[in-house]
């Protein structure tokens, strides 16, 4: 029988090469889906099972984020391990959006690094409970405690440590459980076997104060527990339902620890995992009514209920596309009829698919909370389906803009059919992944969030498409912008025999940022000067002129247009007229209000031996960069930095070879900052030139 509360979806979250990937691997194993262990780019030639993708394997890196489905004391737990790696940011977003709790990984020696802090937001942002695990412990320079004092201080958790260590670096023999006060001991040839004994002398006075502070923090979360530390009758469960309701609520961060190369502190994490995240029915999920003028509604937990499901990611296979589906209400059968609520269009499920990484196992159904795959459906990431008459839609995830662009060609005919065919799949599956045509240059643009995004899917056309491609050099995603007010009053006036087209605009134009708002539109008109039905004309007229600016060709941003007088006539006056009216207002207006050239600003986090932060420092800064902080812990410094994107290509040839191949990056957009005037000069030259060759073709 289905029992929705002994369900977990859960996302494998973390900075690059925190140990995911191995941590995902241990899972299956303890769980019993995989019955051999294989490592990242282990020397047995397999590698880890949730890395399936052949590119995973030989770079160690998770790219695409993988499902799986695994049992673990009676409860069901679907896990996704998601990618560390910035450029692939949107896979943890798409994850995120439809899981309902979170394990945020965490080395024992780099700690909090900048892409915890990143998935750390993007969790925040979608409220996903989580715990975490500071993996790792194993290492030298393990530091489990100064973790999660970082948990606190850089990411302002509450976090509490629910276990202590025993032993560290090469010493580590096990884990106390601080609920328990019993040390955790893995035996077997991979830590399989599972043995409880008294807390090691040596550590008693720091489990018992460990515990005091670990009350101390939950006791907030209930009062019962507080009574029963009163009186001295402390149960376990009691301290379960408080870690609990803390994680529930996201004001608690239980801190677990161990070290999944090592196979230790997994089976304690999995306990973890189904005693304080979230079932689907403790998670409030909304859902908009298009028929009640987008009214929020609270779906309900209930698989009798009318469906409602999330296409949340895709994937091209062998047998066509395969769509990932969370089902938020009701459930699903082969043979249910569905309503793609984007496309207007009914579908019948054909194969209903539970996913295991790579492979996976039909099912005849699946029900409210589930995470599963359909075939062959056509549609897009992030549509909504639905059944029972319902026009309910979901709200779609986060998608970041790409601040890359390359130029590829194929090289002939066979090669140009093969990358249609990929650009046309990376595209549907990857919403950060973009690409078009340049109508100047006819050329191919692809755009992504960073050099190795783009190379990860230019490898992938050569190898799984046979397109054989030429890349040009990297394009920096650059941005016009105005730097000053500026007022227009244009007339748009056409006499071709017949009706002809007449239309005048008066207003302004004026800088305008906002966060994640690059335009608004004010409407002034008084009086119907301007009758109402062609304001909006003149709102899209104005959308589309910030499309190419006349600097050096790239979108315009951050302006608000707004129109406060106007004139019409009443047989040559259109929407027409009046968009082409507010483009060539926008043009004559653009002109004087000080156009500049704005760059996409990265912020880099450079993590390195303390002997070569004198190198660091002076990669950054021969980049244009700023150095916003720099922190040693030990025998390692992390750099903080703001660094224009024209100025990192190449910049990780260049850190290896001034700190021996010892130090790493990771970079993320940041914002949009002001061009040097001399280098603004150079562009604008270098558009002209471009500009002359192509009318001169």
């Amino acid at each position: 029988m289905f029992d929705i509360t002994k369900m977990r979806n859960i996302g494998i979250s973390a900075h690059i090469d925190s140990g995911k990937t191995t941590l995902s691997e241990r899972m299956l194993f303890y769980t019993k889906r995989i019955h051999q262990i294989h490592e990242v780019r282990g020397k047995d030639g397999v590698g880890a099972t949730m890395d399936s993708m052949e590119l995973e394997r030989e770079r160690g890196i998770t790219i695409a984020s993988a499902a799986t489905r695994v049992e673990w004391k009676g409860y069901g737990v679907n896990i996704i391990d998601t990618p560390g790696h910035v450029d692939f940011t949107i896979e943890v977003e798409r994850s995120l959006r439809v899981l309902d709790g979170a394990v945020l990984v965490l080395c024992s020696v780099g700690g909090v690094q900048s892409q915890s802090i990143t998935v750390d937001r993007q969790m925040k942002r979608y409220g996903v409970p989580r715990v975490a695990f500071i993996n790792k412990c194993d290492r030298l320079g393990a530091n489990p405690y100064k973790v999660k004092d970082q948990l606190v201080n850089k990411l302002g958790h509450n976090a509490v440590l629910m276990q202590i260590p025993i032993g560290l670096e090469d010493k580590i023999e096990g884990i106390v459980d601080l609920v328990k006060m019993r040390a955790i001991y893995f035996d077997g040839p991979s830590g399989e076997d599972i043995r409880e004994a008294d807390i090691p002398e040596h550590l008693q006075s720091e489990a018992a104060e460990k515990r005091e502070e670990m009350l101390d923090a939950i006791s907030m979360f209930s009062d019962e527990l507080m009574e029963a530390m009163l009186e001295d009758k402390i149960t376990e469960e009691l301290i379960y339902d408080a870690v609990r309701r803390g994680t529930l609520s996201q004001d608690l961060t239980p801190v677990f620890m161990g070290s999944a190369y090592k196979n230790k502190g997994i089976q304690p994490l999995m306990d973890a995992v189904v005693e304080y995240l979230p079932n689907p029915t403790q998670v409030k999920n909304i859902a908009l009514d298009l028929d009640n003028n987008e009214e929020e509604i609270e779906l309900t937990s209930n698989s009798e209920k009318p469906t409602v499901a999330l296409a949340f990611k895709l994937e091209d296979g062998q047998y066509g596309q395969l769509t990932y589906i969370r089902i938020y209400q009701g459930k699903l059968k082969k043979g249910d009829e569905l309503y793609n609520i984007r496309s207007k269009k009914r579908f019948k499920i054909g194969r209903l698919i539970r996913m295991h990484a790579d492979s996976m196992e039909d099912i005849t159904e699946a029900y409210c909370g589930d995470i599963a795959a359909l075939f062959a459906i056509d549609c897009a990431s992030g549509d909504t389906f639905a059944g029972g008459g319902l026009n309910y839609s979901m709200t779609s995830m986060y998608v970041p803009n790409p601040v890359i662009s390359l130029a590829v060609s194929p090289k002939d005919k066979m090669a140009a059919d093969n990358m249609a065919k990929a650009l046309n799949r990376f595209t549907k599956e990857d919403p950060t992944f973009r690409t078009y045509v340049d109508p100047e240059s006819n050329e191919t643009i692809v755009q992504g969030m960073g050099e190795l995004h783009l190379e990860v899917y230019i490898e992938r056309m050569k190898r799984e498409y046979r397109a054989e491609v030429e890349v040009g050099q990297p394009q920096v995603a650059y941005r016009e912008a105005i730097s000053t007010r500026a007022e227009f009053n244009y007339t748009h006036k056409k006499q071709t025999g017949g009706s002809g087209q007449f239309a005048r605009v008066a207003g302004y134009i004026e800088p305008y940022f906002e966060e994640e708002k690059n335009y608004e539109f004010e409407n002034k008109i008084k009086g119907g000067v301007i009758p109402t039905e062609y304001i909006p004309a003149c709102d899209r007229g104005f959308q589309e002129a910030m499309l190419k600016g006349t600097l050096i060709g790239f979108p315009i941003v951050g302006v608000k247009a707004g129109i406060n007088d106007g004139q019409y006539h009443p047989v040559d006056s259109s929407e027409m007229a009046f968009k082409t009216a507010a483009i060539g207002a926008f043009r004559e207006a653009y002109k004087k209000a000080q156009p500049i050239i704005m760059e996409p600003v990265m912020k880099v986090s450079v993590e390195g031996p303390t002997e070569f932060q004198g190198n660091i420092f002076a990669t950054i800064n021969q980049r244009r960069g700023i150095i916003v902080s720099a922190v040693e812990e030990g025998a390692f410094c992390v750099v903080e930095a703001e660094v224009p994107l024209s100025e990192m290509f190449g910049y990780s040839t260049n850190l290896r070879s001034l700190t021996q191949g010892k130090a790493e990056f990771t970079m993320e957009f940041l914002k949009y900052g002001k061009v040097p005037q001399s280098i603004g000069e150079e562009l604008k030259k270098a558009y002209e030139e471009k500009r002359k060759a192509e009318s001169g073709k």
